[in-house]
C-alpha cells in the first residue's frame, strides 16, 4: 500500500534517536534500509558461545510485510520517525479523501488507492488517526469502534434472537456487507474489529465481530 499525500507544511517532524539494539520492545519504531518498521515481537538472546544478539519480528509501515531480522547485541539502530495525528474525515472531493486538521483546517488528500477496503468503514465527521512518516501520511486508522446504519437487511423469522447461531447478510450505510444475527432489522449497531490486524487495508469480512448496539431501531422479533 503506498500513499501520495504530500508532506506536511511547515514541517513538523519529532526529533530522531539513535538507539541501542537494547532498547528494542515491543511497539518501537525503527528505520531500516530506509523504511519505517514496527517491532511486534523481540528475544533477547544470550548463546552459550558467540556475541549475543535481539531477535525480532518487525511489520513494515508502508508495504505491511512483515519479517523476523536480529540485531547484535549493543549495535546502534535509527529510530523511524513516525508519529500519529487526529484528523476528521470531511468529505470526498472526486477520487480523493479530505482530512481536515480541526484546529489548524489544513487538508490532507488521500487517493482511493491509499484508502483501500477501509472506505467501507469511513463516514463524514469521524475522527481518524493519521501515521506520519518523515512528514507523508503512511497509513491511517479508523476508530475502533464505529456506529453504521443498516439500510439493507432481509427480515428476520419469528423467534430469533441474539444467542442463535444463524446469521445474514446486512448492507451498511457506508456500503459494507456484514453478517448480523437473524434478529436484526434496519437500524444501528456497534462493528469492532482487531484495528491492528487490519492496517494493511485488505480486511476480511469473515474476520469482523459484530456486536448489536441495543438501541430503539432494534428490536427482537417476538
Amino acid at each position: 500500500m503506498r500513499f501520495s499525500a504530500k508532506p506536511l507544511s511547515p514541517p513538523r517532524f519529532p526529533r530522531i534517536y539513535a538507539l541501542s539494539s537494547n532498547d528494542i520492545k515491543v511497539g518501537t519504531n525503527l528505520e531500516v534500509d530506509g523504511a519505517p518498521w514496527r517491532i511486534l515481537e523481540f528475544l533477547h538472546v544470550k548463546p552459550g558461545k558467540g556475541a549475543a544478539f535481539v531477535r525480532t519480528k518487525m511489520r513494515n509501515y508502508i508495504t505491511g510485510n512483515t519479517v523476523e531480522k536480529t540485531f547484535r547485541a549493543g549495535s546502534t539502530i535509527d529510530e523511524a520517525n513516525v508519529f500519529k495525528e487526529t484528523k476528521q474525515f470531511t468529505y470526498k472531493d472526486g477520487s480523493q479523501f479530505v482530512f481536515m486538521d480541526l484546529n489548524t483546517f489544513e487538508e490532507i488528500r488521500l487517493d482511493e488507492s491509499d484508502v483501500g477496503d477501509k472506505t467501507k468503514w469511513l463516514k463524514e465527521g469521524m475522527d481518524c488517526i493519521l501515521l506520519f512518516w518523515n512528514g507523508k501520511v503512511i497509513d491511517f486508522e479508523v476508530p475502533i469502534t464505529v456506529q453504521l446504519a443498516v439500510i439493507d437487511v432481509d427480515p428476520g423469522l419469528k423467534g430469533d434472537t441474539a444467542s442463535g447461531g444463524s446469521t445474514k447478510p446486512a448492507t451498511l450505510d457506508t456500503g459494507a456487507i456484514v453478517n448480523v444475527p437473524l434478529f436484526v432489522n434496519v437500524g444501528f449497531l456497534q462493528h469492532e474489529f482487531d484495528q491492528f490486524s487490519h492496517r494493511n487495508a485488505k480486511p476480511a469480512i469473515a474476520d469482523f465481530v459484530v456486536r448489536i448496539w441495543r438501541d430503539d431501531q432494534i428490536q427482537e422479533n417476538e
